[in-house]
């Protein structure tokens, strides 16, 4: 296998599964023909044993080799949509990290994504359902906790970045939270904040949603 192969390999590990778009996207957008490019290497993937594939989805979806997952699982929209968070990052940084559902101790937060980029930690949380104002603040307690635990070592605990159509009302003083819906939204208004300061500080960090 070259370097692509083994890059594939590795993502679809990490995303369990991804879409065949996204994998063009993100392994051969610079190719001329990325689609076709993709078709041929991923079928020859997947008649090696390389990979898994379901036609369930148009186009194709990919899994890893030995992967558990059912192919109309639920859970599969949720792990398409973080793949799309990813690829909404690299279109501004490239990640120092990228790790899909990190684990903490029990009755700690659960993020959907731990990252670094642009000089600053996020755990990233997708919220594809609405919830009540009940359980959106049990959820932040959980992150609270996650603070002062002994699983989270960073001197400095990550910004909460959440992903939502919905808005809630979080006051919480020992996490930042930021809401929007979009990693494109909060890109641009860290820039467009970034651009109204006179003070020499990393944006992000400074950024306040108003």
């Amino acid at each position: 296998m070259n370097k692509r192969d083994m890059a594939i390999i590795k993502d679809l590990e990490r995303f369990r599964v991804m879409g065949r778009d996204d994998i063009v996207a993100i392994h051969f957008g610079k190719l001329k023909n990325p689609v076709t490019s993709a078709n041929m290497v991923l079928k020859r993937l997947a008649r090696d044993g390389q990979i898994e594939v379901s036609k369930s989805f148009s186009p194709f979806t990919y899994f890893p080799a030995g992967s558990t997952m059912k192919r109309n699982s639920t859970k599969i929209p949720h792990f398409l949509s973080l793949v799309d968070i990813y690829k909404q990052v690299t279109n501004y940084y490239t990640p120092r990290t990228f790790q899909i559902e990190p684990k903490y101790s029990k009755g700690l937060a659960e993020p959907d994504i731990y990252t670094e980029f642009n000089g600053t930690s996020f755990f990233i949380e997708l919220q594809r359902n609405v919830y009540s104002q009940k359980v959106m603040d049990q959820k932040i307690e959980r992150y609270a906790g996650l603070r002062y635990s002994n699983d989270f070592k960073l001197k400095q605990f990550p910004l909460v970045l959440m992903v939502t159509s919905t808005r809630y009302q979080i006051k919480n003083k020992d996490v930042r939270v930021f809401q929007v819906e979009s990693i494109h939204e909060f890109i641009r208004n860290v820039r467009k904040s970034s651009k109204t300061t006179t003070k020499p500080a990393q944006p992000v960090i400074k950024y306040k949603l108003g």
